[in-house]
């Protein structure tokens, strides 16, 4: 098989899966249903855009639609920044003003494009044979590459905040969502580096790596397409996001000239520090795995933000730490019990709040130094 079929072969491959999976999101019956039309959309954006392999040679042909499909390459960013936020944030809603996002997309039909058609119109054949070499094109590549470095950022600072949030104010140690987003955004910043250096090599004398870096690309995207696939398969239910609403309790501990008479004072920080801890003692709420700092403060009747800014700020520690060490202590009660002593660990670990064997066993070594297995044996 000669490179060209191989490479042929990878791609209607990849795409074929990509289109199975967007398929898959927009059909699906399930309440995440607006991020999996935008993952959807994202995919199929991807996939028009990697139809490039197929038409770089015959664009020639269609010129016209080598342009569009440059132009759409400027909604792929835009849409995945959009399908981040609906997965980090459960109240998430499409708005009007998302719709300057788009822009750049309209600007370039309307301004960049037309000047493109006109020169293909007037130099025909020098066209055919310099089109990526055209000053246009290469302007437009560098608007592409702003655009990505602009939202790359504006999508790790979203996930930044996202994780923040959600250990202070959740306790369930499954993350998978930020792992699943981070993960993704960082293939996706490996799989572009490696497209802008083949862009760049285009200009320059060493051509001879074009078709090296064509192949690692068109692997790299089959490897990260079928990833999908298993991601979906593996995790049904994969994304819990949080009220894009709640605040950083860096940004509440920070009081205003009308709260600063009404600050507690240390003796009342104090009490209120042992009226908290005194209470997840002996009622024992950690042991709801899905327990927020919402329910919490409903319990001891505290506001959730000055019960945020308790454990936070003035004991020092996330919510999600702060449960989960009156997780690890039950646990380690458990443990210890001689009576008790025929429970797995994973009974043990469901039994005291946690719902994964991999976050017991991190917080439990966290806090012991020991694994569950290795502490019951001592």
């Amino acid at each position: 098989m000669d490179k060209p079929t191989f490479l042929n072969n990878i791609s209607s491959i990849t795409i074929f899966i990509l289109l199975l999976l967007a398929f898959f999101l927009l059909t699906v019956n399930t309440k995440n249903k607006l991020s999996n039309r935008l993952f959807a959309g994202f995919l199929l954006l991807t996939i028009f855009d990697l139809s490039s392999f197929f038409t770089e040679k015959y664009f020639e042909a269609s010129l016209n639609f080598e342009l569009f499909r440059m132009t759409i390459s400027l909604l792929i960013m835009p849409i995945f920044y959009l399908y981040v936020k609906a997965v980090c944030h459960s109240d998430f809603r499409l708005k009007p003003n998302y719709l300057l996002l788009i822009i750049p997309f309209i600007i370039a039909n309307l301004v960049f494009t037309p000047r493109l058609y006109l020169a293909t119109a007037m130099e025909n054949s020098y066209i055919f044979e310099h089109f990526k070499q055209m000053p246009e094109i290469r302007f437009f590549y560098i608007v592409v590459e702003l655009q990505y470095v602009f939202y790359i950022i504006l999508v790790f600072k979203t996930l930044k905040k996202y994780k923040e949030i959600y250990l202070e104010n959740y306790t369930n140690a499954n993350d998978s969502s930020y792992k699943w987003l981070f993960q993704m955004t960082v293939f996706f910043l490996i799989a572009h580096c490696i497209v802008f250096f083949r862009s760049a090599v285009r200009y320059t004398d060493y051509n001879f790596f074009l078709n090296s870096s064509t192949v690692i690309i068109e692997i790299i995207a089959l490897l990260i397409s079928c990833w999908f696939v298993l991601k979906a398969l593996n995790n049904p239910n994969l994304f819990k996001g949080v009220d894009s609403n709640m605040v950083l309790v860096n940004k509440t501990v920070i009081p205003t000239e009308k709260e600063s008479s009404q600050t507690p004072k240390p003796a009342e920080i104090a009490s209120q520090i042992e009226l908290v801890k005194k209470y997840v003692s002996e009622n024992e709420p950690f042991l709801e795995p899905s327990l927020t700092i919402q329910e919490l403060a409903n319990q001891v009747n505290i506001p959730v933000r000055d019960l945020s800014v308790l454990i936070n700020h003035h004991i020092n520690q996330h919510f999600f730490d702060f449960i989960n060490e009156y997780r690890i202590q039950k646990a380690m009660q458990i443990l210890k019990n001689p009576s008790k002593n025929k429970l797995t660990v994973l009974e043990i670990l469901y039994e005291v709040g946690f719902n994964s064997k991999s976050s017991f066993n991190t917080a439990f070594k966290k806090y012991t130094n020991q694994t569950p297995t290795e502490f019951r044996n001592s």
